[in-house]
């Protein structure tokens, strides 16, 4: 965008024709999404100098590309600059969510300074600043405040704080606001019913979640399959494998479209409960159900076949991708090597070193150690290492001499 913003530019100078505000403002906004700064003051003095009038659209730009890099001074000066010009910024002026917290808490003392008063959305943005950076006493904080200035709380406000309280592990502060919440009368929404279920999962706790789950059904919340994707992975990391699998039986039973997401969820649990047949066969069913795998789910089947002792299905899986014109990442290609190697599979090991260097793929840190670990110790492996191309060969002497 900047390259043809400054080619037009350019070309409207040499042809004479007299620059806009909105051409102006134009080349000025292509040099903020670049963050380029300077640039952008450039093409303003220039346009000053033109005396072309700037538009507040044009303020607005430059002012909040300074809020968001840290020019905190810069655009204190083109606010009260801007106001000296007669032209007042709202509310709505302010609401950039791009900066960092340091920078909300800048603009909302600024909105306060020039006299405005901050609305709920304000509000929450400074809430969210705060609760993303783990500062929830000053979140609270703000929140306090709010309430202090007359703004009556939503369920966005309250959401704030449950996540930011979840995402440190302090489930229990969550579920305090959370109960604040509903004694105020404001029904929780699925969304926040979503972040205290994680955050109960995440804290290793399982009979208060699957309450909450029930209460949600009880009283007539919408449950969708980001729910349930949550609750399967709960339980399934919880080491309670066997009710995540009745659940999704019950779950299938629905009217709910399951997506892939949750089969990829499923099949990790047949795995880790040795329920190979079982995994198979769901992955088997994935065209009838109208999903198709995604790369998760080949890389799923694949490296849990091979750590069963099914290599050759794992091929047929992977001929499968290829066929279908599906074409693995790094990833998936290295999660496969990793497992070959584990189970000392090493001319299968190496093909599929081949299809990483083919597409041009970089080797993960872990792969590239276990290779070493592998071709630098005394043992089987070390005759093998003709099987892989020639590049790897150098790893027979890479270990400690």
């Amino acid at each position: 965008m900047l390259d043809r913003a400054m080619i037009i530019f350019s070309e409207m100078r040499h042809q004479g024709v007299k620059s806009d505000v909105v051409t102006y403002s134009t080349v000025m906004a292509a040099h903020c999404m670049m963050a380029k700064m300077d640039d952008a003051m450039e093409i303003f003095n220039e346009m000053i100098d033109q005396r072309v009038a700037p538009s507040i659209a044009t303020y607005r730009c430059l002012i909040q590309v300074f809020f968001t890099h840290g020019g905190l001074l810069k655009a204190k000066e083109l606010v009260f600059e801007m106001m000296s010009k007669g032209m007042r910024p709202d509310i709505v002026f302010f609401s950039c969510k791009e900066g960092r917290v340091l920078d909300a808490q800048d603009i909302f003392d600024l909105i306060v300074s020039i006299g405005l008063h901050p609305n709920i959305f304000v509000y929450s943005l400074l809430m969210d600043g705060y609760c993303l950076v783990g500062k929830m006493e000053k979140a609270l904080r703000v929140f306090d405040a709010m309430v202090s200035a007359g703004i009556e709380t939503n369920i966005v406000v309250y959401g704030t704080l449950v996540n930011g309280y979840c995402k440190l592990g302090r489930i229990d502060d969550g579920l305090s606001v959370f109960r604040e919440m509903v004694d105020k009368g404001i029904k929780p929404s699925t969304i926040i019913y979503n972040i205290i279920l994680d955050g109960l999962f995440q804290a290793g706790r399982t009979v208060s979640p699957k309450e909450r789950f029930h209460e949600m059904i009880e009283n007539g919340i919408s449950v969708g399959t980001d729910t349930y994707n949550i609750v399967l992975t709960g339980l399934y990391k919880n080491n309670c494998p066997d009710e995540a699998i009745a659940l999704f039986k019950k779950l299938q039973a629905t009217n709910l479209k399951i997506g892939i997401i949750t089969v990829n969820i499923m099949i990790s649990i047949m795995f880790k409960t040795r329920r190979i047949e079982g995994a198979k066969e769901l992955f088997a069913s994935i065209p009838a159900s109208g999903l198709v795998p995604s790369v998760e789910t080949c890389d799923l089947m694949m490296t849990n076949l091979i750590k069963q002792g099914l290599p050759e299905e794992a091929d047929d899986i992977f001929s499968s991708m290829e066929n279908a014109g599906f074409d693995p990442n790094s990833r998936l290609l290295n999660h496969v090597v990793r497992a070959l190697l584990m189970k000392h599979e090493i001319v299968r090991a190496g093909t599929y070193l081949s299809k990483i260097d083919e597409r041009n793929f970089s080797l993960d840190d872990s792969t590239t150690m276990l290779l070493v670990d592998l071709f630098t110790s005394s043992g089987t492996c070390q005759q093998q290492i003709r099987y892989l191309p020639e590049k790897y060969h150098f790893l027979a002497g890479a270990g400690p001499s």
